[in-house]
């Protein structure tokens, strides 16, 4: 049988949305957005490095004055002495001249002044350089963790801007002709003539999806795993006719709209598979892009086989409505008052409440982000469900007239291994008495890390400056370390028996990150870090000095030496035996840590219980975000590495071998310690 040839129209909602050139417009910006901020960066580094060497510098002279005023010193006594010698010979002979020898111990005291005021002055200059490298450093931490967000966001993006490629919509209309069997009726032909131009529309519309992707470079290789389905939403004859030789001619326009396997898509992309995790949750910032809506409806599928031979059973929806929820832009008043209009006669406002943090919301089976939530819906029935990897989702059926708010309640799992959640009703109290018990236990539970050797540094290239090169490192003798961050209440513990006073209580307070930035705020210090915590929440907003003052005291509390770990210990034992970024492989995972855009329910949040995830292979926990650890100041350095990256810095900061350097009477509400144990 030949088939003659389609002649094929592609609707524009097919080829040129504007909701794609959105979703496009979206990855543009952020990849512009990275450009600009990579710059910004690379010109941090520049200037760091330029103040470095000032400081450098500065040093090399404030050594050359003191080694000067030895001298000087030396050069006012011997004057001293050589005029006292004349005054003594003075008293033999009234006429002797001791002018020079006064005129040269008044040179002496003056210029030994003078070099006391040039040091004074010169380590006055260094501090004052010392605050400048501090807040450059701090604004490139700022910066790298915005550099790095930004990629978070661009690969979710991407992800999605895919998505609404393959969920497109689009008109065909397929001019076919087939040759009727003898053996079957007029009635049989035309059936089977528009079956066939139906397959046909179905296998071209899919072909077209894949031409117009915006990344068909990367996905084509995979086609064949991509899962790409069809709905055939409506299709209509437009004429057809039968010949005189037992030919049937149909001329059919088809609408319909594709879909694909959104687990799959991260695969196409070559990215983590977290991005695409089924609770997942869009980013909370400018670039959130929107979800497009899921049917349930029966599926057309296609095959790959030749033009003459593909088989595609077709199914219909009935000519349904097909309502569109998908999260797009608001339009201005401006510039689409006739649509805003529209949607206020026709949409009503649903409110949503729940009784867990981090949830997500599904309405009509489409993702709209987590409560507390505030949207606009059509009139008319829906339904909505709420879900928490843990909890029993929460579903109602709501017919929206009006406005309306509903109060969620959630459910825990008996079964769930989930990590503890708090409620915001229900905030777990930080209790002085529980918390100076539990510390006993806190500060006593150490494992032993055995003695080897490992690779040091960034291992898999994908890591800062700082992290090369790349040194084999020798642990000679095994040490004890905490399993855990040191947590509040056994700060406390600490603070009651000495009353110590950390450096935040003492001025300027803490920071914290507002709108990416870090900012000060003087109330803020480890009993009120700006977010709600309990006794097992580790102890931030804590400087080096806080945090050698802790280990001291415990050491004389328990009569064994307690310290802060040194990068190569801290390392070493964070990476427990591996070489991967993560002690479970070069991803991060989704719900695996507590770092930003990690799946958590703390993630962006604020830190979360010590121990609330898997320990690594030598027991140790959150060596893998939560909070920073401080660790051991160098010998000869002023600055002090912490480890490890936190609950609001990007994943690929919380990698085994990233180091931050800081001044070490910094302190932040993501910046906490843990210790190792003399054996």
């Amino acid at each position: 049988m030949r088939i003659a040839p389609l002649s094929l129209l592609i609707s524009a909602s097919l080829l040129a949305s504007s909701a794609f050139a959105q979703d496009t417009a979206t990855v543009t910006g952020i990849e512009s957005e990275i450009s600009i901020k990579q710059t910004e960066y690379d010109n941090s580094t520049q200037i760091l490095e330029k103040h470095l060497k000032e400081e450098s510098q500065l040093q090399n002279q404030l050594e050359l004055l003191r080694s000067r005023s030895t001298e000087l010193d030396k050069e006012k006594n011997q004057a001293l002495d050589a005029m006292n010698e004349m005054y003594r010979r003075l008293i033999d002979d009234p006429t002797l001249d001791i002018s020079a020898a006064q005129s040269r111990y008044q040179k002496a005291v003056v210029d030994h002044k003078q070099n006391k005021d040039d040091i004074s002055m010169q380590l006055a200059a260094i501090a004052s350089h010392r605050k400048d490298i501090e807040q450059i450093r701090v604004a490139k931490h700022t910066l790298l963790n915005t550099l790095e967000s930004l990629k978070e966001q661009l690969t979710t993006a991407r992800v999605e801007r895919l998505r609404n490629e393959f969920t497109r919509e689009g008109t065909l209309e397929v001019n076919h002709t087939i040759n009727c069997k003898r053996t079957e009726t007029l009635a049989a032909c035309e059936q089977r003539g528009q079956q066939m131009g139906l397959q046909k529309a179905t296998k071209r519309f899919v072909d077209q999806i894949f031409a117009n992707l915006t990344e068909e470079r990367i996905v084509e290789p995979k086609r064949n795993m991509a899962g790409a389905q069809v709905q055939i939403l409506s299709s209509h004859v437009v004429n057809s006719a039968f010949s005189g030789q037992g030919n049937y001619n149909v001329n059919l326009s088809v609408t319909m709209r594709g879909e694909v396997n959104s687990s799959r898509l991260c695969n196409l992309l070559n990215v983590d598979n977290r991005y695409c995790s089924e609770y997942g949750s869009p980013l909370a910032t400018a670039y959130q892009p929107g979800y497009g809506t899921t049917y349930s409806d029966s599926q057309l599928t296609f095959s790959n086989a030749a033009d003459n031979t593909d088989t595609v059973s077709v199914s219909r929806m009935n000519n349904q409505p097909v309502r569109d929820y998908s999260v797009k832009a608001a339009p201005t008043k401006k510039n689409y008052p006739s649509i805003i209009n529209k949607e206020k006669n026709q949409q009503v406002e649903l409110t949503l409440r729940s009784n867990v943090y981090d949830d997500e919301v599904f309405i009509d089976g489409v993702s709209f982000g987590s409560t507390r939530l505030v949207t606009r819906l059509p009139r008319g029935v829906h339904n909505v469900e709420i879900r928490k990897l843990g909890y029993k989702p929460y579903k109602v059926r709501v017919d929206l007239t009006k406005a309306q708010t509903i109060h969620a309640n959630l459910v825990k799992k008996s079964e769930s291994i989930a990590a503890p959640a708090y409620t915001r009703e229900q905030p777990k109290p930080v209790s002085r008495t529980a918390s100076a018990n539990r510390s006993a236990d806190v500060q006593n539970n150490v494992v032993v890390v055995p003695a080897g050797k490992f690779k040091m540094g960034d291992i898999n290239g994908n890591g800062l400056a700082n992290e090369r090169p790349v040194i084999e490192k020798v642990i000679a003798s095994s040490f004890a370390m905490q399993t855990k961050e040191v947590t509040v209440g056994a700060y406390e513990a600490f603070v009651a028996s000495t009353g110590y006073k950390t450096q935040a209580e003492q001025s300027k307070g803490c920071a914290y990150y507002l709108n990416g930035e870090p900012v000060w705020e003087a109330n803020l210090n480890w009993r009120n870090p700006g977010f709600e915590q309990s006794s097992d929440f580790p102890a931030v907003c804590l400087t080096f000095n806080d945090a050698k003052a802790y280990a001291e005291w415990l050491s004389g509390e328990t009569g064994q030496q307690y310290r802060l770990p040194n990068e190569v210990e801290w390392e070493y034992a964070a990476r427990a035996g591996t070489e991967t970024e993560y002690p479970w492989g070069n991803e991060i995972g989704k719900n695996l840590a507590n770092c930003g855009w990690c799946g958590s329910e703390w993630s962006n949040k604020r830190a979360a219980p010590v121990g609330s995830f898997s320990p690594n292979a030598f027991g140790l926990y959150d060596t893998v975000g939560n909070v920073w650890e401080w660790t051991a100041q160098e010998s000869g350095e002023s600055d002090v590495a912490v480890r490890g990256g936190a609950w609001n810095f990007a994943p690929s900061l919380a990698r085994a071998s990233t180091r931050l350097i800081l001044a070490p009477d910094f302190r932040s509400n993501y910046i906490g310690f843990r210790l190792v144990r003399e054996r």
